[in-house]
């Protein structure tokens, strides 16, 4: 057992990866991942550049985006990388790192989707107060805790797995490096470190979730009192976005953290890791793009634009030739 354990930074890990069909669903995954980059940095430059969208919910937003490219990047281009050349292994520090940052920002979105609900409380249930609320310095803060918390919540993770003696052939049955299936395949009783995990997903993914219910609770009940019903629909409509992303991203993630554990679940858990590191980040901009007016001025704006400056360009081209 101690030699095992001394030995964990020199010995490498096996990713059981895809099973079948690996050049297709590397190709569809490189696609998806493509989309995801330029979804997401099309929204954080939009809001960073357009002074219309300088307001607290697009700068939470630009965060979200921001989560979003980091994390599908923790997982994704390694995955991807593994399946095209075959090569499986990773080292125990790679893994490490990865899981580090991989459950950091898991933690991270899961806080601000939090913030988020929060600022539409205030804006629709408070609204003559909601630029005392929420200004500019309480932006900052609450953003900055997000991130704080998911990076320190993560350590806890990292040290509990590094010391964690691992036994023979070291396959771990998932796309990547994660803390569950890492401790089904420690070689000794993991009862403390699966209670950490429940207590802390408990703390990251249900008690948010519970917030973000209990926030729309009191939303839904102010839209109600509303007497228009397009004015219902109007202000509806900036908080269904949202309430669909959380319900993608926390059913994902919390069934693979603290839902059923058992070896019929082990394929259900790696699909469901890769729908929260994957299908959220994609949505995210085609939702808040298609379902907000703000978002897609500006997107048209930007567009036209661009199309004029590259017009002056030939132009100057063309005159100068």
């Amino acid at each position: 057992m101690e030699q095992d354990n001394q030995t964990n930074a020199g010995r490498d890990f096996i990713l059981l990866g895809f099973p079948e069909g690996q050049i297709i669903i590397s190709f569809f995954f490189l696609l998806i991942y493509l989309l995801i980059l330029l979804g997401n940095l099309t929204i954080f430059t939009i809001v960073r550049t357009d002074a219309h969208l300088h307001t607290p919910m697009y700068f939470f937003l630009s965060n979200l985006s921001l989560v979003d490219i980091c994390y599908s990047s923790t997982s994704v281009p390694s995955m991807l990388g593994n399946s095209l050349s075959g090569e499986t292994t990773i080292s125990f520090c790679r893994c490490l790192a990865q899981l580090y940052f991989f459950v950091s920002l898991g933690g991270v979105e899961c806080l601000l989707l939090a913030v988020m609900a929060y600022d539409r409380y205030i804006a629709i249930c408070n609204p003559l107060r909601y630029s005392i609320i929420m200004n500019q310095r309480v932006c900052w803060q609450l953003a900055a805790s997000t991130w704080v918390s998911g990076f320190l919540n993560s350590v806890l993770h990292t040290l509990m797995t590094s010391n964690l003696p691992f036994c023979g052939v070291r396959k771990v049955n998932h796309f990547f490096c994660d803390v569950p299936p890492l401790l089904r395949m420690a070689c000794t009783n993991t009862y403390i470190s699966k209670m950490l995990v429940y207590v802390i997903s408990v703390f990251l993914g249900i008690c948010p979730f519970l917030f973000i219910v209990i926030s729309y609770v009191h939303i839904i009940s102010a839209i109600l009192k509303i007497r228009s019903a397009e004015g219902r629909w109007k202000v509806f409509s900036t908080c269904s976005s949202h309430l669909i992303v959380v319900t993608l991203f926390y059913a994902s993630g919390n069934f693979n953290y603290i839902g059923p554990i058992s070896s019929n679940s082990l394929e259900i858990e790696s699909i469901a890791s890769v729908l929260y590191c994957t299908l959220t980040p994609l949505l995210n901009p085609i939702i808040y793009c298609l379902r907000s007016t703000d978002v897609k001025r500006a997107l048209r704006k930007a567009i036209r634009k661009k199309i004029v400056s590259v017009q002056e360009a030939k132009w100057f081209m063309h005159y100068k030739g």
